[in-house]
């Protein structure tokens, strides 16, 4: 029987099961992410992120969603990333730099005495080119008009080392659908074919020019509480469309992140989310026939 350690994390209640891989790691954690995912007969979580071991960082971030699709990056995942590997050992330091698959991001951890109660992360420069988000669209795809399930739905395309479909709505009826509603709403866009890699999608309510509402729907596992990267991209887009300033808190259902695009200095063009970052538990789990492979 194979047993692994698992530590439950999340931050604005967008929760990861997180698993130390530096010395042995699972031989299919797709699969594993799928079925440790599930709310039911599972731990819970929106998806299964590795701790691993990099030769160009200080350590690597191997994500993979709820579906067991593999992820680029996750703003909320990465924020606890940096923190079990701090309180692990792992690495010991701060900042730390974290390799993904979208490149390498910096994580600042912050401190209420010798408590880590959240991270700010560089998240680097938001991608703008339609080809690249991807689309089918070439040059930037703002305010771009897309049928969507009989509808002409106005969108802005904004990749963040994973590619976003941002909303701007002009009230609150996005936040009272139900479950079911939405996630048939969502379903709808994460298919398009306009994206030919899937997409996350926000539904953003500007509520003032520091100040957005969102709603997301992501890519591989549907609804979640909050999104990293697609805050990051709600700002640029409410940037882009004049309906937000360069600094702004978002409003997610599990809580709010602050978000900065930097227009000057050493960073100009990168964008910084602020978040919590929680650890909810730790276990010890028998995974049952899946291989664990020694490294």
């Amino acid at each position: 029987m194979s047993i692994l350690e698992f530590t439950k994390m999340q931050g604005c209640g967008n929760d990861y099961i997180f698993t130390l891989a530096t010395d042995r790691r699972p031989g299919d954690p797709a699969a594993l992410a799928k079925r440790l995912s599930d709310r039911r007969f599972g731990i819970g979580g929106d998806g299964l992120i590795l701790l691993c071991s990099s030769e160009i960082a200080d350590l690597k971030m191997e994500m993979y969603n709820a579906d067991g699709s593999r992820g680029a990056m996750c703003g909320n995942g990465i924020r606890c990333l940096a923190r079990l590997a701090y309180e692990s050992g792992v690495a010991r330091k701060n900042p730390i730099a974290v390799e993904t698959d979208s490149g390498i991001r910096t994580v600042w951890l912050k401190f209420d005495g010798s408590r880590i109660c959240g991270a700010t992360v560089d998240m680097g420069a938001p991608i703008l080119e339609g080809r690249d988000i991807p689309t089918l669209a070439g040059g930037r795809v703002i305010q771009y008009p897309l049928e969507v399930a009989g509808k002409v739905e106005t969108i802005t395309a904004v990749s963040m080392g994973n590619p976003h479909c941002v909303i701007f709505v002009g009230d609150d009826s996005i936040f009272k659908k139900s479950d079911s509603e939405f996630a048939a709403l969502g379903r709808e866009f994460e298919r398009h074919p306009f994206f030919p890699d899937g997409v996350n999608t926000e539904f953003v309510l500007p509520i003032a020019k520091d100040r957005l509402r969102m709603r997301v729907w992501e890519r591989g596992s549907g609804e979640t509480f909050a999104c990293g990267t697609g805050a990051c991209a709600a700002l640029v887009a409410a940037v882009l469309t004049a309906r937000a300033e360069r600094k702004a808190t978002v409003e997610l259902r599990g809580g709010n992140l602050e978000i900065e695009w930097r227009d000057r200095g050493a960073d100009s063009d990168h964008v910084f989310m602020t978040g919590d970052a929680v650890e909810v538990f730790r276990t010890r789990l028998e995974v049952g026939s899946s291989k664990i492979l020694a490294l």
